[in-house]
């Protein structure tokens, strides 16, 4: 009987660790998104270089490509790359600039939950860019990517993205040159995860078999997992070298 009390006592101890946890990553994201309807400056700069981007991109290859089909996965996946990078560097850029770092990093929380809030606040900025950018190829290019698959290879090739961007941004976020800096470092990482997700796009848009998409949905998949392992292990020396 002691043994059951102590067992569920075990449980409910734990239980309230994960719930107060969770709650320390949503208090950190909401901060985020709170200044962010305020100031609108990641989104807002997002989605004007998505947009303008994809129209560059229609006058450019229109006159030079005979099926739109043949350059859209990859006009895609270049823009959110460039997109995501102008919007990951405020991560913890406007942080430093305002002098908030060091007390959110003083703050009774596990660092990996500041990690995971940051998280979750970039994911719903590149969801949102992403809303406006795939029906506005739609329209440029008259070419489909709503299905299923693509949206799927989509959004988790974005989580992917934004585990590795706001790692990255934590460590160059105290360097003077960190718009600069971020890119160099964050590319190289994010290429395999780009050339799966451009695969993937390309075998759906193309018409082929879908059992041939799948395939580069699992290296998306397991890029997302290595992202969030390696994260977990590295956020707290991240910060203590920062």
């Amino acid at each position: 009987m002691v043994a059951d009390i102590s067992g569920a006592e075990l449980i409910s101890h734990r239980a309230g660790g994960i719930a107060a946890y969770f709650r320390h990553v949503w208090a950190v994201a909401e901060k985020d998104i709170r200044a962010e309807m305020r100031s609108k400056e990641v989104v807002g700069t997002m989605a004007a270089f998505s947009v303008l981007s994809a129209v560059v991109f229609g006058l450019a290859f229109d006159l030079r490509v005979p099926r739109p089909e043949l350059v859209v996965p990859g006009i895609l996946w270049v823009i959110v790359l460039f997109a995501g990078v102008l919007g990951l560097h405020r991560s913890f850029g406007s942080e430093v600039d305002h002098g908030t770092l060091a007390g959110l990093l003083l703050a009774p929380v596990e660092r990996s939950a500041i990690y995971m809030g940051k998280v979750v606040a970039n994911l719903v900025y590149f969801l949102i860019v992403e809303a406006l950018l795939v029906p506005a190829l739609l329209i440029l290019f008259d070419v489909n990517l709503l299905k299923p698959i693509v949206l799927l290879g989509l959004l988790l090739g974005t989580i992917g993205y934004v585990g590795v961007g706001t790692l990255f941004a934590a460590l160059t976020s105290r360097n003077r040159a960190r718009e600069t800096l971020l890119p160099v470092l964050l590319l190289p990482v994010l290429a395999p995860l780009f050339i799966a997700g451009v695969g993937l796009t390309s075998v759906i848009v193309d018409g082929r078999a879908g059992s041939e998409a799948w395939p580069w949905l699992g290296i998306i998949g397991l890029y997302d997992a290595l992202t969030f392992a390696a994260a977990f292990l590295l956020v707290d020396v991240v910060w203590e070298n920062s």
